[in-house]
């Protein structure tokens, strides 16, 4: 197989398939690698704790406050966070069909600061938040034909920015965007009323809202019964995702879940609404294999909001990210372990063994074989580009692995397994392991070493390229 020059100085390998093992050399000896652990809060994508941010855009065009760059950079850089909710209100828009398009710039401008920084963004719009409590009708948001309009004009911005989109919350409906205080998707004056038609409504947003992103970006709702009631599903473990639907770009396996109550009741301020609770949460339980559930404590609960049950609850639910702001005093009685909630949110990815074949000839066969471990509550709810690196002294090569880490679950491991023709020009290769960004964008120098991921051991980070190093050479001589 031969090798073709890519942008920069990477050159592309290619993986031997069985029928050309035969004519591959297979001479060179074995060696294998053993990689202890790191106990360090690594600055991973999409996972970990949040920092709750929002903007405003009233009747007379006020109240956007931009994203700051310095104070973005500075959660990644100095606080491990690397995503922010980003709540867009649209108070002016509540009643008017077309955005502004200096309404459009703001947020676009605001997108190009995430990446910028090398943050993620999870996305929600609104209409709308009570002056004051408890709150009153009207309550802001706007009707359903209104709401379709807006995500129209919005698709554009959605798709441009989908690299650093981390996922859109369902939004739009009711105060906060979470669903319930609504004028039009609900009984105003008793919110638990949704008829036929509102739930008809409501569901017509999720799928705009699907249909403006790209196919492997996912939507959350703000309880289980919103994903059952729109698609038709039982609670329960039979109505959620199974490993075969999973990634298949249906509407069911592109919703996932947000708990912005976690902890705060018995059924979560309403979160939970089966009899009993347990069916709804055993559907998260197994939806959240396969998309992602992350949300906010709103109140102590003691013993329910204690570090104990907290913990067995977010691994049981497969949590991926968790709001740093609130509640502080939920956060607060946590103590230490708090360290273990930014370990631990989402994946967690180490490696573990590495077999590798330490001498060949030019062209001849590498055999390498890693196992990779999953201690986060987790899987990767995004796709990651797997690739082996023979990094020499004068040239870089890569080969693209057969791999999808979203099927890597937490507590388990994973092993890989390639056999790889050897580059043609002699030498020594170090070889490295990049688990980048889908995104051609991300994967360029500037920003692969801030969005690829750092797996969880001492030693093998490379920041300059945002490879892993494995530890092993690999000589390659006539």
């Amino acid at each position: 197989m031969k090798l073709r020059r890519l942008i920069g100085a990477t050159l592309v390998l290619g993986l031997l398939g069985p029928a050309q093992l035969a004519d591959a050399h297979r001479d060179g000896p074995t060696v294998t690698r053993t990689y202890p652990a790191s106990d360090a809060v690594i600055a991973n994508q999409e996972r970990g704790f949040y920092h709750h941010t929002e903007t405003h855009y009233r009747a007379d065009g006020s109240g956007y406050v931009p994203l700051n760059l310095e104070t973005l950079r500075g959660f990644r850089t100095q606080e491990s966070v690397t995503q922010i909710l980003r709540v867009f209100y649209l108070e002016k828009f509540a009643s008017i069909d077309k955005l502004d398009p200096a309404y459009l710039a703001l947020v676009r401008a605001d997108f190009r600061t995430a990446r910028a920084a090398g943050v993620k963004v999870l996305v929600r719009f609104a209409y709308a938040q009570p002056p004051g409590w408890p709150p009153t009708i009207p309550y802001g948001d706007a009707p359903v034909q209104r709401v379709l309009k807006h995500i129209q004009q919005l698709t554009p911005i959605l798709r441009e920015n989908a690299d650093v989109i981390a996922l859109v919350q369902s939004g739009f409906v009711g105060l906060w965007g979470e669903g319930y205080y609504t004028d039009h998707f609900a009984d105003p004056a008793d919110p638990s009323k949704v008829s036929d038609q509102n739930w008809a409504d409501r569901r017509a947003v999720v799928m705009a809202l699907l249909r403006a992103l790209p196919r492997d970006l996912m939507v959350q709702v703000r309880t289980p019964y919103m994903k059952q009631r729109m698609l038709g599903l039982p609670t329960g473990t039979e109505g959620a995702l199974s490993e075969d639907q999973a990634y298949d770009g249906s509407p069911a396996a592109r919703i996932g879940h947000h708990n912005d109550c976690f902890l705060a009741s018995p059924d979560d301020f309403g979160t939970y609404l089966s009899d009993p609770i347990e069916l709804d949460k055993d559907f998260v339980a197994q939806d959240t294999k396969y998309v992602p559930e992350g949300g906010e404590t709103c109140a102590v609960n003691s013993p329910r909001s204690d570090w104990d049950s907290a913990a067995a609850e977010m691994a049981r639910l497969h949590f991926s990210y968790l709001n740093t702001d609130y509640h502080p005093d939920v956060l607060g009685s946590w103590g230490s372990n708090i360290t273990t909630a930014k370990q631990k949110l989402g994946y967690r990815l180490s490696l573990v063994r590495g077999d590798f074949t330490a001498k060949t000839r030019p062209g001849g066969a590498v055999q390498v074989g890693l196992d990779i471990r999953n201690d986060g509550w987790a899987a990767p709810y995004h796709r990651r580009q797997v690739q082996l690196i023979f990094q020499g002294d004068k040239h870089t090569y890569r080969v693209d692995l057969p791999a999808d880490p979203r099927r890597w679950a937490a507590g388990t491991t994973t092993t890989l397994k390639a056999t790889i023709r050897a580059p043609i020009a002699p030498g020594r290769y170090r070889l490295l392991l990049n688990l980048a960004d889908p995104s051609p964008r991300l994967q360029t120098p500037t920003y692969n070493p801030i969005y690829a991921v750092q797996l969880a051991n001492i030693g093998t980070w490379q920041p300059a390229t945002g490879y892993n190093e494995l530890g092993q050479d690999v000589i390659v001589s006539r």
